[in-house]
């Protein structure tokens, strides 16, 4: 069994397990540390410390960041502080916890364990988007199963407002909505999607995804149009799977 530790670096919280990166399955429970507010570096170290002393880690950690990642680089922060600019995410990891680490966008993460393991696997000739609907909107992008990386669709604008913040599942959840009246500012923006890429499949992946019998009967799109398969346990796969495809 070739295992890695995979962290997803949320919003609302950090999740962590052990992944079994040839079958992409978890092998201990996963575990979830709740953050509040916009995380800062030092809270998201102690917490991935945290993860390593709790399953006597010694291996190589796997990490979903919700930001644009170069070369394990944090270049962005829309959801989360700002001291995360510029910061090598793996160098900071690599010094908190002396293990090896590989960092790369969240959403990425989520689409990886899609196409290698999830909803994805019969589509590696096709144009395939994953979009994660949670705090933000998330995106990853596969031609013919090759990952074009740090696409941050959900910055794309909308009636002059970035897209998650009008159709994401924690504005979903902050104004209170109903299924179909979220469902009309998603389908406003995967006509956007749709209308700049014409994917052949759309895969709905985040927080949300779990839910999706009630918002997909609402959306109409061109695409074929599939809930992700392993739901907000994809970035800890993906991330898991990427560290150990890097390390190689």
């Amino acid at each position: 069994m070739t295992k890695v530790l995979g962290i997803d670096v949320g919003g609302t919280g950090i999740k962590g397990a052990l992944v079994d990166t040839r079958k992409g399955e978890l092998v201990t429970e996963r575990k979830r540390y709740p953050t509040e507010g916009k995380i800062k570096p030092v809270e998201v170290m102690d917490l991935i410390a945290k993860f390593v002393d709790d399953l006597q880690w010694q291996g190589l950690i796997g990490i979903g960041f919700p930001a644009i990642v170069k070369n394990g680089v944090a270049l962005s922060a829309a959801n989360i502080s700002k001291k995360w600019i510029g910061m090598n995410i793996d160098e900071a990891v690599h010094q908190k916890t002396g293990l090896n680490t590989y960092a790369l966008n969240d959403a990425d993460a989520a689409g990886i364990a899609e196409m290698r393991f999830g909803a994805g696997r019969p589509f590696q000739k096709e144009i395939v988007i994953v979009l994660t609907l949670g705090t933000g909107i998330g995106s990853a992008i596969f031609v013919r199963g090759e990952l074009l990386p740090n696409t941050e669709l959900g910055h794309l604008e909308i009636r002059g407002k970035i897209a998650e913040r009008r159709a994401s599942d924690a504005i979903r959840q902050k104004k209170d909505l109903s299924w179909k009246k979220w469902s009309v500012l998603l389908q406003e923006y995967l006509d956007e999607v749709e209308f700049l890429f014409s994917p052949d499949i759309l895969i709905v992946g985040g927080g949300a995804s779990k839910y999706h019998e009630k918002f997909f009967p609402h959306l109409h799109v061109h695409a074929q149009l599939l809930p992700a398969e392993h739901l907000n346990l994809a970035g800890i796969i993906g991330a898991a799977w990427y560290a150990g495809h890097v390390a190689k």
